[in-house]
């Protein structure tokens, strides 16, 4: 199961990073295109959704094995998320080395904010800490850092991080959503990969019908990772997309269903009411849909939690995978996500590659904001 390990969670691909999926998944459409004449999909659900096996056409109960790295250690926050790191390691520096005054707060509370935990969460890590030295229980800078550590941990400390594998009625079906260009069509590629390599047969449903090459691009990791692959006509209804490639792997026992889902924020009231339809037929299919997982760039920190909330609302999600926290000084967010959302963080995103998409683990990441 995916999240029964931290360790050996994320197997990986070999060669090529990420970014060059969209490039490869214009070429390699056109390549099927120009085949069609000659080759048949594995089986037609209906008018508007082609249900498609591997690129030889492999029978989805056993998937096609692709080329695999040797073994290579995963990455982990502390060395992967230096920015956000660099916020509260320079802060610290300097507080250690002086007596607790009313700089030492300034400090702290500007580091918290800078880092996007938000103001309502700051004030309640800081306030009681302030209480803590005028009673004289912490006297040094050090020990307002230590107690300030143990706070930010028992933020993220009760929580059920597992992606669930555990349907009684099967397939699982997992569903993602959130805004585009946050990383959600990667997101499952990478997440299909880890599956696939560890012997789970996988189903990827193309149910964002309306961005351009959003299904060519899932196409792609379907068929890197031997997944079969369901799409449906350019701005078709999503829903049935959804629907059928659950009906499909019920029927040929496919254990996981990824089904991904649009995100044009434009059009964003018919956009939620969409997302509502596709939970609503998801779970009138087939299987038992146990993930609804909300995609969130951590670049955008504070500005994505509104948008968060929408999605929240509309679909009842499960968990959240934070993308692209390498990159950001954002880091913070995860805390406002999991106290203002009430949503757990189950995986974060280090890197373009797929074996830098791992499990959150809570105290690593708070040790690697402290050490």
């Amino acid at each position: 199961m995916l999240a029964e390990s931290s360790t050996d969670l994320v197997p990986f691909i070999a060669a090529g990073g990420v970014g060059l999926v969209a490039t490869a998944s214009v070429i390699l459409w056109r390549a099927r295109k120009s085949a069609a004449t000659t080759s048949t999909p594995v089986e037609q659900k209906s008018a508007n959704t082609q249900v498609v096996g591997n690129v030889d056409a492999v029978d989805v109960a056993a998937p096609i094995t692709t080329e695999v790295a040797p073994h290579v250690e995963l990455p982990n926050v502390r060395d992967r998320a230096g920015r956000t790191r660099s916020l509260f390691v320079n802060a610290f520096q300097s507080i250690r080395s002086r007596n607790v005054d009313a700089s030492t707060w300034d400090e702290l509370e500007e580091t918290l904010l800078l880092a996007d935990i938000g103001i309502g969460l700051a004030t309640r890590l800081l306030d009681p800490l302030r209480q803590s030295v005028k009673d004289g229980d912490l006297r040094s800078g050090d020990e307002v850092i230590q107690a300030l550590r143990t706070a930010m941990t028992a933020q993220l400390s009760s929580t059920d991080r597992a992606l669930h594998l555990d349907a009684a009625e099967m397939p699982n079906v997992w569903l993602f959503v959130g805004v585009n260009g946050v990383g959600k069509t990667t997101t499952i590629g990478k997440i299909a990969t880890a599956q696939a390599a560890r012997g789970t047969s996988v189903l990827m449903a193309a149910g964002d019908t309306f961005r351009a090459a959003a299904a060519e691009q899932l196409q792609v990791w379907a068929e890197r990772s031997g997944a079969s692959f369901v799409r449906g006509a350019e701005g078709g209804d999503p829903a049935s997309v959804i629907f059928d490639g659950i009906q499909s792997a019920a029927a040929k026992g496919v254990t996981l269903v990824l089904g991904d889902t649009a995100g044009r924020l434009q059009n964003k009231s018919n956009l939620m009411e969409e997302l509502k339809k596709v939970r609503r037929v998801a779970d009138k299919a087939p299987g038992t849909v146990n993930e609804v997982l909300l995609v969130i760039d951590a670049t955008t920190g504070q500005n994505g939690l509104s948008q968060a909330k929408e999605f929240a609302a509309a679909t009842d999600v499960t968990g959240v995978v934070l993308t692209k926290l390498d990159g950001s000084a954002k880091g913070g967010i995860v805390f406002a996500i999991e106290t203002e959302l009430g949503i757990p963080v189950k995986l974060v995103g280090l890197g373009e590659s797929a074996e830098d998409l791992v499990v959150f683990d809570p105290a690593e990441f708070v040790a690697a904001l402290f050490e």
